[in-house]
Order: structure tokens, then sequence, then C-alpha cells
């Protein structure tokens, strides 16, 4: 490096934000992921040995996946062509493998190929660098915010392994932050700043283990705060609230943390937790989650999870999806909620749900029997002349607006599919069926043979 790009590349960082000044130099230097980092653990081995191995950083935002790619660049000797997948395409991937082959064929020198956002490729993309990885013309290192079993290719899956980074804890975040107040060339020592306690506390709180959040927001504090006695800089919990504004919810609508937290929610129902239904709406509905989407899981919830317990659960559900459809949002927060809460305290029952996968099963797995002529419907004579409709005892003309008759095929009579628990209203309902049918109401789906 001659000294005029040496001083282009010191002016260059000398305007970078933060985050990217105070990126870790080494492994020493990193904070957090000990347990794929520690000076023990076999990826941090095989890199410092020159060894890399092709695989997948998995990780939230700021957890540290392009740093820690970074670091591979900084101790390999190979040549490292780093590219994003927001903005390469096949033919830039095309001339990296060419240009890899050549480097290889002439000089011996290997190459990595890091692709951030690797679920922004599309498979056409993907399968362009499968059969690279599967030759050796390069060794691959991906990074993702997705989970790469659904994002990345099978086969290319199948060649990396998957290294998976976690938000940082609290203390490691306070531990980045108080490196960056003191280092005097790439961070904010030469500026003379202090943070209260309590302004850490909910920088590190709001961060949300994202350390690119908190250096972003603690450098905007620190230029904007004036130098008070002895040329310091202080920064308080109102400013570094200002420079926070919000936290930015983790929520991708069309990724992971959209189907890890409905899924939060609906468990949260079905166990009967209504703190824990409502803290997963509130997070759904402050990262914009469409709310049609959570009315619609309420009606499934009701349905599912609910069922005769409490009948009237399916229309408090579609109550709530009518009126959120009707009134919109902010204000359809409140019918979610309400219906939110009805369902998580209400009694449970899938016994109607089950029935259902029980018939189904018999429908799948047996004869498909003709319906019994008795139940046939008979609107002409010669199906009437058939039998159809013959034996027929309609139910209005009996005692209690009921008589026993047979409405399976015959080889599946004395079948029972639905089995009322005891939960809610599904005791009168079994007790009714009793009366109906007697004693043998009671068999168990195990009993039915």
């Amino acid at each position: 490096m001659t000294l005029f790009e040496h001083d282009r590349q010191q002016r260059a960082m000398a305007l970078a934000p933060l985050p990217e000044r105070m990126r870790p130099r080494s492994f020493d230097e990193f904070v957090g992921q000990e347990h794929v980092l520690g000076p023990d653990r076999a990826l941090r081995r095989t890199i410092e040995a020159d060894r890399v191995p092709s695989f997948i950083l998995w990780g939230p935002p700021g957890s540290g996946k392009t740093t820690l790619a970074r670091l591979v660049a900084g101790v390999t000797e190979a040549h490292f062509e780093p590219i994003s997948a927001v903005t390469a395409g096949v033919a830039d991937l095309r001339r990296i493998v060419g240009e890899a082959k050549d480097r290889q064929g002439l000089y011996r020198q290997p190459t990595i190929l890091f692709v951030d956002e690797i679920h922004r490729f599309n498979k056409a993309q993907q399968d362009v660098i499968l059969p690279h990885v599967e030759d050796g013309t390069f060794t691959f290192i991906g990074a993702t915010t997705e989970n790469p079993s659904f994002e990345v290719n099978a086969p290319l899956l199948s060649r990396c392994r998957v290294v998976t980074l976690y938000s940082l804890e609290p203390e490691q975040m306070a531990q980045v932050v108080g490196r960056a107040l003191a280092e005097p060339e790439r961070g904010l020592g030469g500026l003379n700043v202090t943070l209260s306690e309590d302004a850490l506390e909910h920088l590190v709180n709001i961060a949300n283990g994202d350390a690119r959040v908190a250096l972003n927001a603690l450098e905007t504090a620190a230029v904007a705060s004036m130098p008070g006695a002895g040329r310091v800089r202080s920064i308080g919990l109102e400013e570094i609230s200002d420079a926070l504004q919000r936290r930015s919810p983790v929520y991708d609508k069309a990724g992971d943390s959209h189907y890890d937290t409905i899924s939060a929610f609906i468990k949260s129902v079905r166990g009967s937790s209504p703190d824990g239904a409502l803290y997963w709406l509130a997070r759904m509905i402050e990262a914009g989650e469409d709310p049609l989407f959570i009315a619609r899981r309420l009606v499934i919830l009701a349905a599912e999870d609910i069922g005769l317990a409490d009948p009237q659960a399916l229309g408090v559900a579609v109550a709530a999806q009518q009126a959120v459809h009707f009134i919109g949002m902010p204000e359809g927060r409140i019918p979610l909620a309400e219906a939110t809460v009805y369902l998580a305290t209400a009694p449970k029952s899938n016994a109607a749900y089950m029935g259902l996968e029980r018939a189904l099963e018999d429908v799948r797995g047996r004869p498909n029997e003709p319906v019994p002529l008795h139940l046939r419907n008979a609107v002409t004579g010669l199906t009437r002349d058939m039998g159809y409709g013959k034996d027929y005892r309609y139910s209005h003309d009996h005692p209690g607006h009921f008589v026993r008759q047979e409405f399976l095929p015959p080889g599946l009579q004395g079948r029972w599919y639905f089995v009322p628990s005891t939960e809610g209203m599904e005791p009168e309902i079994a007790e009714r069926l009793r009366r109906w049918w007697g004693e043998e109401g009671e068999v168990s789906p195990d009993d039915s043979g």
C-alpha cells in the first residue's frame, strides 16, 4: 500500500460511522459468541490455521456476522472477495469464479467468497455458487439473518457448516459501549464523553442486543452534546433517549421473526396465558404486522383449541376480525386484544378438531363405501324403486326430536370420532350424547375397534 493510499484509507475511516470504526481487528477484541470463537473452539482454530471451511453465519442484526467475515480476511492468506447479495448478480458471480480459477492456476492462491445477505439470492443465483464450492474453486462464507434451512438451497447448505450467532447480552453490550467511549483514535475517547449509568442501562435495553444500534445512538448523542466544564460531554438519560427515539423491532414480516412471534402468540393463547398472549400481540402490532393476519389466527385458534368447550369463542374471534376490517388500525388493536384475552381465558378443547382428524384417517386409510341407501335422497321414481331413502326415520317425528338409526357405512359402524373433553360446555354435550346413544357414547377412540 502506498503512502497516498494509506492516507486515503485513514481519511475514509475517520469519516466512517462509529460501528464501522470500532469493528474488532482481532478475535481477542471480538465481544460475545464465545460458543464459536472461544480460544478452544474448532471454528476459531481452523480460521487461525488458515484452513477455513465453507460456512454460513446465521444471526440477528448487529451480532457480528460481517465482522467475523472480515476477521477471516485478515487472518487468511487466501484472496478475500466480499459481495452483497443485495447488489450483486449472476454476472458478478461468474466474474469471481473466473478470477478465482485464474488465481488458483497461476499463483496457487485460494479464494474465499463472502456473500452478505445470502438469503437475497434466488435459487438460480445460489446454483451458480454450488459447483464451485464443491470443486474447491473457492471457499464460501455466507451471512444471513434468516433461517438457512428455508433460505439456502439444500445442496449448498449440505456443503456448509451453519454457525449460529446470538444477540449480545446486556453485559457484553455495556463492554462494547465502554470500549467505544474509551478508544481515543477509533472511538469517542478524543471527545471526552461520559455516559450516566441510567443512560447506559437505557441504551443497552433499547438496542436489544444489536451493537450497531447502540454505537450509532451513542455517536449521535455524543456529537449533539455540547462540551461543559472541563470540556466534558455529559450524556444522560434524556440525551440518549433523544438519540435512540425508539427501538426498531427485530421483526421481518416475511422472515423468521414473523413466524417465531406468531408461534409464541398462538402457544400463549393455547396455554391460557393472557399476559403472554397480550405481550406477543403487542410485539406484532408495534412491528406493523398485518392486523387481519392476527385476526385470522384468532379465528383458527377459536375453532382448533377452544372448540365446543366454549362455542362463543369462534363468534368472538370472527367479530374481532370483522371489527378490525371495518375500523382499521390503530383502533383495531382493541378488539384484537379483547378477543385475545377471551380466547386465552376460555376453557380449551380440541375434541372436534381431533374427531375430524380421526375421520380423515378412516377416509384415507379405509375403503370408501357407498352411502347407505336409507341416507340417500330419493328424488325420482327410479331412485325410490332402487331403495333410496327406504327405512330412513325423520328425527322430528319422534319424541325429543331424536330416534336411533345408523349413519355410518357398514364397515365403519361402531367407530367413534368425536370424544368430548371434560372442559367447559363439553361435559353437557357428552351427557346429551349419552342420553341419545347410551353409555357406548363414552367409548374412547382406542376402544372403538
